[in-house]
């Protein structure tokens, strides 16, 4: 059974199917700020198309794309621990622990401490989401 509202492993726009609403994935963690991606760069994964805003960021994800997408399919953690899929925002991210991680609000965001609620209920969230 699918969850209400959002169903997708991974958030992406409605109306186009673009991972990040279209902002490069790699960027958050070599640039440390979202930007977006290219039309004419993309790659698909997960379901989901991704763009990126180089060449080399596409490779480098291509090459490891679980480091480089976010964390929990870019649904908000403290959603998640709460059982509910609710998506984060690529503007409101925070790179942790080597992961990025998304989120509905700022104040989601500067509260934000670990991941370990979202951790333990993520796989029960996860099943009932489609790909």
């Amino acid at each position: 059974m699918a969850v209400p509202g959002l169903t997708e492993k991974v958030v992406s726009d409605p109306s186009s199917g673009i991972a990040l609403y279209g902002y490069d994935p790699v960027a958050y963690f070599v640039d440390s700020k979202a930007t977006p991606g290219r039309r004419d760069i993309e790659a698909e994964w997960n379901g989901a198309a991704w763009r990126f805003e180089s060449e080399a960021n596409r490779a480098a994800f291509l090459s490891a794309p679980d480091v480089y997408a976010p964390r929990f399919g870019g649904y908000d953690p403290e959603a998640v621990a709460n059982g509910a899929a609710a998506a984060g925002h690529p503007l409101l991210f925070r790179v942790s622990g080597d992961r990025l991680y998304l989120f509905r609000t700022s104040e989601a965001r500067d509260s934000f401490a670990n991941d370990a609620a979202a951790e333990a209920a993520w796989p029960k969230l996860e099943a009932k989401l489609t790909d």
